[in-house]
């Protein structure tokens, strides 16, 4: 069965056995995610196909990660439909891993 997780200095923030990989990236359901370690931002961002991305900074025991992760919360295209409200990281800023 596919498995992933996000952690982010030392605490894993995210785990799951369902998500979407697109791109080279893990979407974690919403539910899946640790929201006390995310404070939304003023951040966006535009994908052509995925629409407009907005954006979190993860704070865990005092280590923070400014724009670290981000999500979809009005895809754009039906191709996206199914990342509505994943969170995603910057693999650069969060150790992410699936199998």
């Amino acid at each position: 069965m596919p498995h992933a997780t996000a952690t982010f200095n030392g605490k894993v923030i995210a785990e799951t056995d369902k998500f979407e990989h697109v791109e080279g990236n893990v979407y974690f359901p919403p539910d899946t995610v640790d929201q006390s370690v995310l404070t939304k931002t003023s951040l966006t961002t535009v994908c052509p196909w995925k629409g407009t991305a907005s954006y979190y900074t993860i704070s865990v025991d005092g280590k923070e990660a400014k724009d670290a992760a981000w999500y979809y919360p009005d895809p754009k295209t039906s191709k996206a439909m199914p990342l509505k409200d994943h969170v995603a990281f910057y693999k650069s800023k969060v150790d992410v891993k699936s199998e």
